[in-house]
């Protein structure tokens, strides 16, 4: 809806309803700078109205079999897909991401979360066994959970809401989900299709606002058993400690400081481009990204060259332009703290050797007040750097010279953060041993963000607690009995 000076107005949805909230924030286009948004500012409240709306709409959603539950998730899928373009020019104008990214990225892969659950829901088995010495069957089986909480970023706005929604409403669950205040538009697009596609009142809510007023109201409420985050680490520590009084159930993925490890043997011609992506895609604002490029020292040299060359050839556009490979970071507090990095290696004696500072960003006058930056690459970096050990969530990335495979794999292995890795090596027994030796949830050898839906994805150490998967999110978001029956 439009509200005054024609912005878009957000409005929360509870209980099948839109309702309107007292207080508002700004939301702001990154590609201009300029306000176009108000999202309702929510606290206290309108969650326990969202709480009210979920316990009652559990008790139906939850007895309904999972081949009803898998015909409404279809359906709000076939509803996602006939709004891909409105859709994905919302993601872009509200993220920064580039129309061609939400396009073929983001939108279509909210539609597959969707379908992927409701048919995954229909193949769960399970585990019976017998003691008949006893005279004793023992059966297990899974009920949902009650009501989920949802919190979901910036980077992948409607991709990772719906990669959470999904699952938790497959399995019988009623939800309360928070979209990041920053992008909270295609969360709210998205509650307009939910009584198209039959979901009931209030197995849905959505609940807009910042993380100090609606998430920590959601996540200490008593009445709320599991909680799925996606986020920092900073704000995941506080929602633990909220949480740990009642109990609760905890998935959390906080992001990496991803390495590659390019191998003497790699196939420069394919790893260049797809580390480039890896490196910058989404504005490098994807917890998956690679930032840091371990390259063995043989190919040092020619493999720096044609990494930077390839860069320059990344181009930095309005999120509109087709030919644009990267939009505008989401906000200019991030854009700031990004830079702020760059600021710290040049003191610390490292050499920027494309984009931020070095090379001229060209836009139009109208985006000129955007949150825009170069694809940078740093060298002569140390491993104790911040630009080596903190998570940047830019496009920003180093690259620095190895000799051995287990010098490496030690320096890989020596960060907080342990979510996602490449390895580039045609030596197919390296890339095996490699691979089990980092300390990751996901490696990829000779390729990036190939994602199979029912494997587990999450991370080891600070990158998160828990995994997400056909088989992952179904325990999650249920319970398990054992019963068993004397006969």
């Amino acid at each position: 809806m439009a509200g005054r000076g024609g912005l878009l107005m957000l409005e929360n949805f509870i209980g099948g309803k839109f309702l309107p909230c007292s207080s508002y924030l700004d939301s702001y286009d990154p590609s201009t700078g300029e306000v176009y948004c108000r999202v309702p500012n929510s606290g206290k409240e309108e969650v326990d109205a969202a709480v009210e709306a979920a316990r009652a709409a559990f008790p139906g959603w939850s007895s309904r079999s999972p081949q009803e539950r898998s015909q409404v998730l279809q359906r709000l899928a076939d509803l996602l897909e006939q709004s891909l373009e409105e859709l994905a020019q919302a993601e872009s104008k509200d993220q920064g991401k580039t129309v061609t990214l939400a396009r073929t990225m983001d939108i279509p892969r909210a539609v597959q979360n969707f379908r992927f659950f409701a048919s995954s829901i229909l193949h769960h088995t399970s585990e019976c066994t017998q003691m008949d010495h006893l005279g004793c069957l023992h059966y297990t089986v899974r009920a949902p959970a009650g009501i989920a909480a949802l919190i979901s970023p910036w980077n992948l706005p409607l991709y990772l809401l719906t990669w959470k929604i999904a699952p938790a409403i497959a399995a019988g669950n009623t939800v309360i989900a928070k979209p990041s205040e920053l992008t909270s538009v295609t969360a709210w697009m998205m509650c307009r299709l939910l009584e198209k596609a039959a979901v009931p009142p209030g197995v849905v809510n959505i609940v807009f606002g910042t993380g100090p007023r609606v998430g920590e109201a959601l996540v200490s409420h008593p009445e709320v058993p599991l909680i799925s985050f996606t986020g920092s680490q900073p704000t995941a520590e506080r929602i633990t400690q909220l949480s740990a009084p009642h109990c609760k159930k905890l998935s959390l993925e906080l992001g990496g400081k991803n390495p590659a490890i390019i191998f003497e043997d790699a196939n420069l011609a394919e790893c260049i481009p797809t580390t480039v992506r890896s490196s910058f895609a989404n504005q490098g604002e994807i917890c998956l990204c690679t930032s840091r490029i371990f390259v063995q020292k043989s190919i040092y040299s020619e493999f720096l060259k044609r990494f930077v060359e390839a860069t320059r050839m990344w181009k930095v556009g309005i999120p509109s332009d087709p030919s644009a490979d990267m939009g505008a970071l989401i906000s200019k507090a991030h854009l700031e703290k990004v830079r702020s990095y760059i600021k710290k290696a040049r003191m610390e004696g490292a050499q920027i050797l494309c984009g931020e500072g070095v090379d001229k960003l060209n836009l139009p006058p109208r985006n000129q007040g955007g949150y825009f930056m170069l694809p940078t690459v740093i060298t002569d970096v140390k491993d104790e750097s911040c630009c080596m050990k903190e998570e940047i969530f830019g496009p920003v990335t180093c690259v620095v010279p190895f000799d051995s495979e287990e010098e490496v794999i030690q320096r890989a292995n020596n960060v907080k953060y342990g979510l996602a890795a490449t390895v580039w090596s045609g030596n197919v027994g390296r890339v095996h041993r490699v691979a089990k030796k980092l300390q990751s949830g996901l490696v990829w050898t000779n390729c990036w963000l190939i994602r199979e839906l029912n494997l587990p994805f999450g991370g080891m150490k600070s990158s998160g607690v828990g995994r997400e998967g056909a088989k992952d999110s179904y325990e999650f978001f249920t319970e398990v009995k054992t019963i068993t029956v004397k006969h």
